[in-house]
């Protein structure tokens, strides 16, 4: 999976769950930020999303649960 792969699936789950637009959860969400594995052996990928406090918690909870599913991409 790569890292547009990955914002793909948050924005297309966060969309489904709680609606709105794609454009806003894609703004919320912000750039999926991918890291060398060599020095992020556990998870090498991160998001720093911004919005309002219940946008924030949604994204926060959904990155949680994506990231046992989805702990190494690739840039892209």
């Amino acid at each position: 999976m790569t890292a547009s792969d990955l914002q793909d699936l948050l924005t297309a789950t966060l969309l489904r769950h709680y609606g709105g637009s794609r454009r806003r959860w894609k703004t919320v969400l912000g750039p999926v930020r991918v890291y060398d594995p060599a020095t992020h052996a556990h998870c090498n990928w991160s998001a720093a999303p911004s919005g309002s406090v219940a946008e924030v918690a949604a994204i926060e909870a959904l990155l949680d649960r994506v990231r046992g599913e989805h702990p190494i991409v690739s840039e892209g």
